[in-house]
């Protein structure tokens, strides 16, 4: 019993090592088929690479925990579905909106001018313009936030989208431990 969790474990060790690669790998289903389940996790095809759900309490109505680990940088990224299409962001417990570039923005739908850019944001490098702008929807592995507050940037001041505190303070609730990020919806 304890040597196919122990084999899982080690799976998932060495892929958040290597970048996931193997995580994406092998799972991605093959053509027409459902994707391979691990023993000690699900991993989720739009997963990012240490991304992966565990199973929940399918009678309680609430979605699996989705568990993201640390990358070599200290910090915890995720691949989740904005309005349909796959974002790669990272998780920022400081940023009190979810933030997209405008490469990001576009990339969901959202087509803006100059003159959408109506808030200021503090940011370590001064202030800068934002575009106020909300999203019906945010999906990470199986937890789905509505209606999610967020902030456009012009092109060239962020180099990856930021999914803050408008969407994990919706949450039932996250923790951090041992290189883990647990997400609780």
């Amino acid at each position: 019993m304890t040597r196919p969790i122990l084999w899982a474990l080690g799976v998932l060790a060495t892929a958040a090592l290597t970048g996931g690669s193997m995580i994406e790998h092998f799972a991605k289903p093959a053509r027409g088929g459902p994707a391979p389940a691990a023993s000690a996790a699900q991993v989720d095809p739009g997963a990012a690479p240490g991304e992966s759900l565990v199973p929940g309490n399918p009678g309680q109505g609430s979605p699996a925990p989705v568990i993201l680990a640390q990358d070599g940088a200290g910090q915890f990224r995720a691949h989740p579905q904005v309005e349909g299409q796959v974002l790669r962001m990272l998780v920022d417990t400081g940023a009190t909106h979810c933030v997209f570039t405008s490469e990001d923005a576009a990339r969901i739908g959202l087509r803006l001018s100059g003159r959408d850019f109506t808030a200021k944001v503090g940011t370590a490098n001064g202030t800068i313009p934002a575009a106020p702008v909300r999203v019906r929807e945010v999906r990470v592995g199986g937890i789905t936030v509505r209606d999610v507050e967020a902030l456009v940037l012009p092109s060239g001041r962020l180099e990856t989208s930021l999914l803050g505190m408008s969407f994990l303070r919706r949450l039932r609730g996250f923790e951090v431990a041992a290189g883990r990020m647990t997400l609780r919806g």
